[in-house]
Parts: structure tokens; C-alpha cells; sequence
């Protein structure tokens, strides 16, 4: 089974989604029921991994190679270590909780809209198992076309504006990113004699520092616009005001995750020189810190519920860009974990906001107020998502943002102190909407009969309940998962950076 686990997990949501297509378009009930089963068999499967990804080998683990293209030195090559294991988990959990939240949101065309959900399924997880770059940027163009779709079928009024601008935006930055790869080859090719896309033996290709910081650049404007950093986020809010629960759901939990997991996995250790260039981290902190104040404070501002929702998203990867950026292991590995907790957080906000919409189709904040009055239930989830968001200690937000700002203090202590403000207003926009919405008096007669959470609906929250405290009750398991992965990117970047540390550990020790 281990031969050929990771590929039954990458293709089980696309196999699913061929015998779909096969079932005929009025047995609705069937096809949402077949597309269920397929995410949530896709889930049970992703759990297999937890216990096959030995934490004590920070490489890629479990990996799959077959000649894909030899003739320009491409394969089907996939593999998987500690941060890759997180997204999977991510993804897997995030698409289950996407396809079960549609049962009764999407009405019309339901097996192509059930078909675009698994296919963008495959398209994420194949961005994180990837180990060759023609490969990963195939994956990371497919993951355009279900979202597309997603927006430009199922979305709001304004579902095509925001369908093109989003993927205008994406493909503006995959040219780019593609231009970095080819450089990254040739230059490999140069020097080696031999073509190939394999990302380990791109690592060995030696450049000068000034082209090393053109390929950085080139693959910052890939990963800046799909996380996406401050100022290349204005698509972000279009595209998740106008796109189905579902698509918001996906989009937050784990699409804009692909641009942080490319800095990790690709910007830091392919080009070492630039990744530690003075003013190119002075910049991308500051664009970091502008994103997490920018986007809390604009959030503050917001008179729709969803658009509220969509700002803290560029608030919160502020944090984890400034946490890859620190470049220690305390940043980087407080980043991945915050990468995860945003995925649950604000996919559980997402979920709030889609159920309230389906019983009433407005997401005007102004039209709300007392609901805690007739859905208790539902007052209490939101209440857990809202301070699981805004790092209440005990929740998952906390573990991820305090690890960040621990790394970042170590790196630079201004990028500390300016990056706190960003929890104090995270705090304050979403205590605000919290009151607004759930507490004092029924503000609006045709909310006083609305329903409280269904069975189904508890059911679509639970999971990430319960992984939410999980990580902020006990959230050992994650950093020995990324421990070595991480140290292994510090040291490529910073050779020595553990010597350094334990030498300066011991000296500390003689003087005391």
C-alpha cells in the first residue's frame, strides 16, 4: 500500500469525479451522495499518512517516480515530508467540509458543480506532493480552472468580474514564476549537461547572486499574488464576495496557502543568496506588516459580512509571510502551523457566514443584530470561530501568532511590535461583528423564526472544532512534524545557524 499511497490519495478525488459524470443528471440525491462519499473517502485516506511520515527524517518521504516527458527531463515524481503532510491533512479536511456545506446551497447544475469541486481537489493536493516543477505547475494552472468555474457559474451578481479578475491576477503571476523555473533549468542545464525539473537537483545549480535575486523576484510575483500579499490582493475580496460557500471555503482554507507553501518550499532553499539579501527581506517584512494592519483596519470598515471575513484573510497571511521571512525556526514553523489554523478559522467563519446567507440571501451586517436570541447553537459556533481567529489562548490562532511574532522578535523586534497591532485589531473587528450580529435585541422581524444549526450542519462545523483545539490544547505533535523539515531549510539559508545557537547556549550557560 505504501508503494503507491500517496497517487491513490492525488487521483481518488479525480477517479471520483469520472464515475460522477457518469451518473445521470437527475439522480441529484445520488450524485450528492456519491460526491460525499468520495471526499470523505479522500479524508480517511489522507489519515493514513500520519503515521507513515517518520518525523525523524526531515527529506521527502514515500516517493514516486515515473518518466513522464524525458525528452526535456521531466517525471511524475512525488513525495512527501512534514509541511507537505499539514496541507494534505489541510486539504483533504477542507474539501470534505466544502463538499458536505453544498447539499443544499447549490440547487442548479449540481454533478458539474460537485465535478469542479473534486477536480480542484486533485489540482491542490498534486501543488503540494509535486517534487518536479513541471509537474507542481501543472497543478498549480489546474487549480484555476475549477475555481474559475466555481466563481463564474455558481457566484453573485458580479460572479464574472470577479471570475476573470481572479484569474487574470493568477496567470499574470504563473508567467512569471514559469520565466524563474526555465532560468532556474537552463542555468542547471549549463552546468550539469543534463535537463531536468527534478527541485532536489535544481537545489545544486549555483548562480550569481544578481540572477538568484531575479529568479526570487520572479517567483515572489507568483506566491506575493496568490497568498495574497500586500498590494496584489485586490482581487481576493471580488473573488470570495462573489464565489459559492464552498468556493470561499476552499479558496481561504487552502488556495491561498499554495503561495505561502511556494516561498517554503521553493523561494528560501532554491536561492539561498537571495532569500537572505538584506533589503529583499527588509521589503517583504514591510509589505508583510503593511498587509496585517492594512487588512485588520479595512475589516473594521466592512458593511458586508462575507467582504469582513475576506479582509482578515490578508491580515492573517501577513503573519505568515512575516514568519517565512524571519528565517528561523521558530518563524518558519510557526507560519506552517498558522497556515493551518487559518485554513480552520476562517474556513469556519466562511461556513458562519453561508449558513446565515441560505435563510436569509443577504450578508448586509446591518440586517442582523440579536440572533444569539434564535440560534444559540449557531451564536456559539460563531463565537468559537470568532476567537479561534482572533488567537484566544487555548485555541489555534494563539499557537500559530505567537510562535510567529516569538520569530520574528528574534529577527527584527520593530517587525514585532508592529505585527502585535495586527492581533489587537483582529480582536477588535470581529468582537465588533460578534455584537452586532449575535447580541442585543432582534433588530429585524424576519429573522425572529430563523432555524437553528441542522444535524448536517453540526456536522460540517465539528471537524474543525475539533482540530482547532487540538492544536491549541496540545500542539506538541505539529512542531515535532515540522522540526527537522524546518531546521533543514534554516540550514540551507543559514549554514550553521544550529552550531551557531547551541555554541551561544553554552557560552550563556558558563557566564551565568
Amino acid at each position: 500500500m505504501n508503494e503507491h499511497l500517496l497517487s491513490t490519495i492525488l487521483f481518488a478525488p479525480l477517479a471520483g469525479m469520472v464515475v460522477l459524470l457518469l451518473i445521470p443528471k437527475t439522480q441529484v440525491n445520488l450524485i450528492r451522495l456519491w460526491a460525499n462519499f468520495v471526499a470523505i473517502g479522500s479524508f480517511l485516506m489522507s489519515l493514513l499518512l500520519i503515521g507513515r511520515v517518520d518525523n525523524a527524517n526531515g527529506g521527502m518521504q514515500l516517493i514516486e517516480r515515473m518518466d513522464w516527458i524525458p525528452s526535456i527531463g521531466s517525471q511524475y515524481l512525488i513525495g512527501i515530508d512534514g509541511i507537505s503532510l499539514l496541507m494534505v491533512l489541510l486539504t483533504t479536511t477542507i474539501g470534505f467540509v466544502a463538499v458536505l456545506c453544498s447539499w443544499t446551497a447549490v440547487e442548479k447544475n449540481c454533478k458539474e458543480y460537485y465535478a469542479m469541486l473534486l477536480l480542484q481537489q486533485t489540482g491542490m493536493l498534486g501543488v503540494f506532493l509535486a517534487m518536479d516543477f513541471m509537474l507542481f505547475y501543472v497543478f498549480w494552472e489546474l487549480v484555476l480552472v475549477p475555481m474559475y468555474i466555481l466563481i463564474g457559474v455558481w457566484g453573485g451578481p458580479r460572479k464574472l468580474y470577479a471570475a476573470i479578475k481572479f484569474v487574470m491576477y493568477t496567470l499574470a503571476g504563473s508567467v512569471f514564476m514559469l520565466l524563474g523555473i526555465l532560468t532556474l533549468y537552463f542555468q542547471n542545464f549549463a552546468q550539469t549537461g543534463k535537463y531536468t525539473f527534478e527541485i532536489a537537483e535544481l537545489m545544486k545549480t549555483n548562480m550569481p547572486l544578481h540572477l538568484e535575486q531575479w529568479v526570487f523576484w520572479a517567483f515572489f510575483l507568483g506566491f506575493a499574488i496568490k497568498v495574497p500579499m500586500f498590494p496584489f490582493h485586490t482581487w481576493l475580496p471580488d473573488a470570495h464576495v462573489e464565489a459559492p460557500t464552498a468556493g470561499s471555503v476552499i479558496l481561504a482554507g487552502v488556495l491561498l496557502k499554495m503561495g505561502t507553501y511556494g516561498f517554503i518550499r521553493f523561494s528560501v532553499p532554491l536561492l539561498p543568496k537571495a532569500a537572505i539579501d538584506p533589503t529583499i527581506i527588509q521589503i517583504i517584512a514591510i509589505l508583510s506588516i503593511v498587509g496585517i494592519i492594512y487588512g485588520a483596519l479595512v475589516s473594521l470598515m466592512q458593511s458586508d459580512w462575507k467582504k469582513l471575513v475576506a479582509y482578515s484573510s490578508v491580515s492573517h497571511l501577513g503573519f505568515c509571510t512575516l514568519g517565512i521571512f524571519a528565517l528561523n525556526p521558530n518563524g518558519i514553523a510557526g507560519s506552517i502551523i498558522q497556515q493551518v489554523n487559518h485554513g480552520i478559522s476562517t474556513g469556519m467563519l466562511f461556513l458562519v457566514v453561508g449558513v446565515i446567507y441560505e435563510r436569509r440571501h443577504t450578508r448586509e451586517i446591518k440586517e442582523y443584530g440579536g440572533l444569539a436570541h434564535v440560534m444559540p447553537m449557531y451564536a456559539i459556533v460563531f463565537a468559537f470561530a470568532m476567537l479561534s481567529s482572533a488567537g484566544m489562548p487555548l485555541l489555534n490562532g494563539f499557537v500559530g501568532e505567537f510562535t510567529i511574532l516569538q520569530g520574528a522578535f528574534e529577527a527584527n523586534r520593530a517587525w514585532a511590535g508592529f505585527a502585535v497591532s495586527g492581533v489587537i485589531l483582529g480582536a477588535a473587528y470581529l468582537l465588533w461583528l460578534y455584537q452586532r450580529t449575535m447580541l442585543g435585541q432582534i433588530t429585524n422581524e424576519k429573522n425572529i423564526k430563523l432555524p437553528d444549526l441542522s444535524a448536517r450542519e453540526w456536522a460540517v462545523f465539528l471537524p474543525l472544532i475539533a482540530w482547532a483545539l487540538w492544536i491549541g490544547l496540545y500542539p506538541k505533535p505539529y512542531f515535532d512534524i515540522l522540526e527537522k523539515p524546518v531546521a533543514r531549510i534554516v540550514e540551507r539559508v543559514k549554514p550553521g545557524y544550529y552550531q551557531g545557537s547551541a555554541t551561544a547556549a553554552v557560552t550563556h550557560g558558563e557566564t551565568r
